[in-house]
């Protein structure tokens, strides 16, 4: 694939110079376009830069161009950073939008991701290309029995039994809830809710009580610990064992420490900690949504986390054991107090789009019995009553003379909201249903594709396999070129022998069988079906076949994955444009599944010729042996004397090569013996010591020299 990289950082500089009136938002959708002044100011920009070819910004030669500025405009203007992704450790990390939690090694596709890191200024990192892809819903199916255990079920009871045939089943629980659910309070702005919400939380202090406090987003949690700070509370890192040490006490002094923790995806390692210790009298807790996070909210906090973080440096048992009793009766006098105060205090600062979500972060109290209190604080500038809400409402509440800091409180408007939710959960539920369809389409191939695969890299052999695909591409060329019930001289013979070349690699005299008396088009087509195979019988001869074999299993395998791949990411770009034929009153569905069954049928008919295609033109060299090492080149060493100038070796050379000539030459070294020191003749101070030591000469015998 070609890496754009650069170019996803071009098109990003575009965008800021974007205005309001250059593009138009749809939240409801989650959709972003440019409009027709934004259209023309982005086509001026890319011409005063060469990058536009053509007239229009939509000419065909533009399409890649229009990808990434589309890609872009949804970077900048639908995606915000510390609510849909975060950027850690210069990467863009996705947050899942119902858990909170950070999705690591999860990337958008399409290039969105890419234009989120051209954004943010951060490596680009290549695009992703499918292997394989599946729905949750149908790999979820490939199971033989089904079966779930979740206390937020029965709002989605109507999507279990359409997509699983699952029925849902409500199971009372072991003890009464006892826990308070007060009705919404609604307010104009988010400064008057904030004011109340920030007004709860010194009241729930002052009496001991401990509240978790539920945001939407990471940007939420951290504006309302920026409210908090202008207080005077603290924010306390779980990193340090003592963080709420201050409210151990349960006494006067705890009452007054204003202290809080945050947990959202930047402080992810914390969670089992901050979760454990969000019971005490008096903590404040700020979380981000509280699905799954699997640790319970223990009233008086959790004992055993308390010790194993306080008493892990502590190696004297008897120590051990009378700070672990110290530890549990000052949990169970916190519990003691927290109960007192009426239990956990819930307090949403919005409502999530799906009940499901609020009904996990209210269910946090009131576990086991336990009395607790949940509310929702809401305002008319929340992302749930702006996008999906009415705009007359704020005019309505003016009217009937809603003053400043005054909340609307009846249960009239949480079946409001609820009715809202579930409009939105419907919506969700239909998109999920309809791409379940159109996934369903690509099941189907997948299936297929999948068990012949499995089935080939089972089989010891294919060779069989690969002469059918080879007979079936012969027979389609022939079908092509020579038409049933023809005259031979109707046939085009030249087209056949040309397409024969390039598929088989074979030059066949087709045109001189065309003209013999009486061929038909079975005798021809079996006379190139015996040609290909002597040309591949010929092949197994020379390499031998157990050689052959395994070219044919790797060749065809790599083959069908390669083909694959090209056709899920046509079957993507099909399914973005195939909903246009609803224009000419088509069902989008049975288009997608008409064009998907053509190109499906052609990729199995590129697969035959590709495997044929690369099988007769295969070529084993054998690995060559290796290589001697290469002789060095004769070398000469030389030494100048710096006074003189004079090579001394050389002098040295020429003076042996004299005595040489004349019959003189050096008497052959005597062999050294290790206890006869006379033996050893002159001996460099750095070789080492002819005695046998190991040592150098320097530090054994040729330090008494």
């Amino acid at each position: 694939m070609d890496d754009r990289s650069e170019f996803y950082n071009t098109i990003d500089r575009y965008i800021p110079r974007l205005e309001k009136a250059d593009y138009e938002v749809d939240e409801k959708q989650r959709t972003v376009t440019l409009s027709e002044a934004g259209m023309e100011k982005m086509e001026q920009m890319l011409r005063a830069d060469n990058l536009l070819k053509g007239d229009s910004l939509y000419d065909v030669e533009n399409v890649s161009t229009v990808h990434h500025v589309n890609q872009a405009l949804r970077a900048h203007k639908l995606f915000h950073r510390d609510k849909d992704y975060i950027v850690r450790n210069g990467e863009v990390v996705i947050i899942d939008e119902f858990t909170g939690r950070m999705m690591p090694g999860r990337r958008y596709s399409e290039g969105l991701h890419q234009a989120l890191e051209a954004k943010e200024r951060q490596t680009i990192q290549p695009e992703n290309q499918t292997l394989a892809s599946i729905t949750f819903q149908n790999y979820f199916r490939m199971y033989e029995k089904l079966a779930g255990m979740t206390g937020t079920a029965m709002t989605e009871a109507d999507e279990f039994i359409d997509i699983y045939n699952l029925e849902v089943i409500d199971v009372p629980t072991n003890m009464p809830m006892i826990r308070v659910d007060d009705d919404d309070e609604v307010y104009r702005t988010a400064a008057e809710k904030y004011r109340s919400i920030l007004a709860l939380i010194e009241d729930c202090k002052q009496r001991g009580q401990p509240v978790l406090v539920g945001t939407t987003s990471i940007e939420k949690s951290e504006q309302l610990a920026e409210m908090l700070r202008k207080q005077g509370w603290e924010q306390h890192d779980f990193s340090d064992p003592n963080a709420f040490a201050a409210l151990y006490s349960g006494d006067d002094g705890a009452s007054k420490s204003k202290v809080f923790a945050i947990l959202n995806a930047r402080y992810h390692e914390q969670e089992a900690y901050i979760i454990a210790q969000a019971g005490v009298p008096g903590a404040i807790t700020i979380a981000t949504n509280m699905a799954g996070r699997g640790t319970d909210i223990q009233l008086g906090g959790n004992a055993d986390m308390r010790m194993r973080q306080e008493l892990k440096d502590l190696t004297d048992v008897g120590e051990r054991d009378r700070k672990a009793a110290e530890i549990r009766a000052q949990v169970a006098r916190l519990k003691e107090k927290a109960l007192a105060a009426g239990g956990l205090y819930v307090l949403g600062t919005e409502r999530h789009e799906s009940r499901r979500i609020d009904n996990q972060l209210r269910g946090r109290s009131g576990r086991q019995g336990d009395p607790g209190h949940s509310k929702f604080f809401l305002s008319l500038e929340d992302d749930l009553m702006r996008i999906f809400g009415t705009d007359k409402l704020d005019t309505m509440l003016q009217r009937l003379g809603l003053k400043e800091n005054e909340a609307i409180v009846h249960s009239w408007i949480n079946k409001a909201l609820e009715k809202a939710q579930q409009k939105v959960e419907a919506r969700n539920f239909d998109i999920r249903k309809n791409l379940l369809k159109f996934d369903n389409v690509m099941n189907d191939q997948r299936k297929v594709i999948f068990e012949q695969r499995v089935e080939w890299m089972r089989d010891e052999a294919v060779n069989e396999i690969v002469a059918d695909m080879r007979h079936s591409a012969v027979e389609e060329l022939v079908a092509k070129h020579v038409p049933e019930n023809a005259y031979p001289e109707q046939w085009d013979t030249t087209g056949l022998r040309e397409e024969l070349k390039r598929v088989l690699n074979v030059d066949l005299p087709v045109d001189e069988w065309a003209k013999e008396e009486g061929i038909a088009d079975e005798e021809l087509l079996s006379r190139i079906e015996r040609r290909a195979d002597e040309h591949m019988a010929s092949k197994v001869a020379q390499w031998g076949a157990d050689v052959m074999r395994y070219v044919e299993k790797s060749i065809l395998l790599q083959t069908l994955d390669h083909l694959w791949r090209e056709h899920l990411v046509m079957l993507e770009h099909l399914r973005q444009v195939i909903g246009l034929r609803g224009y000419g009153q088509r069902d989008p569905l049975n288009e997608y599944k008409a064009e998907a069954f053509n190109l499906f049928e052609s990729m199995s008919t590129n697969l035959r010729e590709a495997v044929s295609a690369q099988l007769m033109r295969v070529e084993i060299r054998a690995a060559p042996p290796p290589e001697e090492p290469a002789n060095l080149p004769y070398m000469e060493a030389h030494k100048i004397d710096p006074s003189t100038g004079e090579d001394e070796l050389a002098l040295a050379r020429a003076g042996a090569e004299t005595l040489a000539r004349a019959g003189v030459t050096a008497a052959p070294a005597m062999a050294r013996k290790p206890n006869d020191p006379s033996s050893w003749g002159k001996v460099g101070r750095n070789e080492p010591c002819p005695c046998g030591s190991g040592k150098k000469y320097k530090h054994c015998h040729g330090r008494l020299v």
